[in-house]
């Protein structure tokens, strides 16, 4: 283990707001006879000069981490602050908020999870380099230290962001024992950064996979959406496959792998798949609508004489990604707005002879406010070398969208609804409040989708037909 360095070093230009916002921090920390440094993101992506992978931007927490005892932090920081907050005080961090910045101070520590725990057992010491021996990884295992500003890098952190590489401090057993997610958030930072994985963190990963069952599945969720909204998840996605890692949280993933997709033959749907959530914008539902979109494949797939099929794996695929994302207890609006961009995202193909008024009125009303994900996502569900067959799709949604962009300027087309409201109906129909209410609306509204905007004398000749027809049917 190589020791803390003693010169200082040439700050990057992108530190110095950090630095300077944390300047009178560290001037109470000197002055007390206590070490403070600045730790995370903010010292890797200062060296790496570029953006973090997947890392939170610049509102968020200034990490530092002394060797003051958290009784300590909080007496040194008590009239500092603007607000400060002791939730996280019994594993050693106190947090403070000052100048609109927020800051997170922890104790030295060195923390190990039990075997079957969800939360670290927690020790303090008072040395840096232990502290960072327990950190993820070596790219994140430098300090900063303050206000002198000497780097300490005692695992060769900036060798290994130069040669592109992903180890752990320790050994990896050690590192993914402490916390086993840090299996996952490997795949964050093979993509991100655009790092390979020395073979023994792979070896460790595809060893100790299971281990990640004793993770909440609300750190799993966090750690899988950082991953997907980095500009090319990929490289992270194949890592979590090809280790195994993935049937541990994920088991619909892996599962592609063994089905053939009809359509684009020279991959399997696992290709087809990532490629997808590539191609996609870094939004979070629309990259996980593109994951789940295929996953109802494997258990629709039939062979018949035009070859193999995957008949309402869409249906199917949509229930299965409600199924898995409430398993990773993702919030319910954003499981329903996936469950229906996978229901819907073969929609599109129904219409291959063309778009009358209303069925482009349907597929904006289905859609409501997804609708531009939902186009997206048909968009770059084209992953095939066929250029006649990518070109034949891109014209046809071009016309899609053009329709819908026509319609917009005649018609309230992204909230399509009856042309009259329940209030209208009673009035003119005289009735109360109730079924018949609802049941005169959905009629409105199908006469809306299908026809559009009508006068108003002829809408309410429409109604009163209706309305007596149904009168005659309920006499009977």
């Amino acid at each position: 283990m190589s020791r803390e360095p003693s010169s200082p070093r040439v700050v990057p230009e992108r530190l110095r707001p950090v630095l300077e916002a944390t300047l009178p921090i560290a001037e109470r920390f000197q002055a007390a006879g206590k070490r403070l440094f600045l730790v995370g993101g903010p010292v890797r992506d200062g060296i790496a000069g570029r953006p973090g992978g997947g890392e939170p931007g610049p509102e968020a927490d200034i990490d530092l981490t002394t060797d003051a005892t958290p009784d300590e932090i909080e007496s040194l920081i008590s009239d500092l602050a603007e607000a400060r907050w002791t939730q996280g005080k019994r594993f050693g961090t106190i947090g403070l908020k000052r100048s609109g910045r927020r800051f997170e101070i922890t104790t030295h520590r060195a923390e190990a999870y039990l075997p079957d725990s969800r939360k670290p057992e927690v020790r303090f010491g008072n040395d840096i380099v232990t502290d960072l021996s327990r950190r993820d990884f070596t790219v994140n295992a430098m300090a900063l230290s303050l206000p002198e500003l000497v780097l300490v890098d005692p695992f060769d952190g900036i060798a290994d962001l130069a040669a592109r590489r992903l180890r752990t401090p320790l050994d990896p057993e050690v590192s993914f024992s402490d916390d086993p997610l840090r299996m996952l958030r490997a795949a964050r930072f093979i993509a991100g950064y655009e790092l390979t994985p020395d073979a023994a963190l792979v070896t460790a990963v595809e060893t100790m996979r299971s281990r990640l069952e004793i993770v909440s599945k609300e750190r799993i969720r966090d750690e899988l959406d950082k991953l997907l909204v980095l500009p090319v998840p990929s490289r992270g996605l194949w890592f979590l496959v090809n280790t195994g890692l993935a049937a541990e949280f994920l088991p619909e993933l892996p599962a592609l792998a063994l089905e053939q997709d009809p359509i684009q033959r020279h991959k399997d749907v696992l290709a087809h798949t990532i490629a997808v959530v590539d191609k996609t914008s870094p939004d979070k539902t629309l990259r996980l609508a593109a994951l789940f979109h295929d996953v109802g494949k494997p258990l629709t797939r039939s062979i018949g004489p035009g070859g193999v099929h995957f008949h309402h794996h869409d249906v199917v695929g949509a229930k299965m990604a409600r199924r898995r994302m409430t398993e990773l207890r993702y919030p319910t609006e954003t499981i329903e707005d996936v469950e229906r961009l996978v229901l819907l995202h073969l929609r599109f193909h129904t219409y291959k002879m063309g778009w009358t008024d209303s069925a482009v009125r349907r597929y904006a009303h289905d859609a409501g406010p997804l609708l531009d994900r939902l186009n997206e996502l048909t968009r770059c569900d084209c992953t095939t070398r066929n250029q006649a067959k990518a070109r034949d799709l891109a014209l046809r949604m071009d016309e899609l969208e053009q329709r819908l962009a026509e319609l917009r300027e005649k018609e309230e087309l992204d909230s399509i609804r009856p042309q009259l409201d329940g209030v209208a109906v009673m009035k003119h129909l005289g009735i109360p409040p109730g079924r018949d209410v609802g049941a005169a609306l959905e009629y409105l509204l199908q006469i809306r989708l299908d026809e559009g905007l009508l006068d108003e004398g002829e809408i309410l000749r429409r109604l009163d037909s209706w309305w007596a027809e149904r009168s005659r049917a309920h006499s009977g």
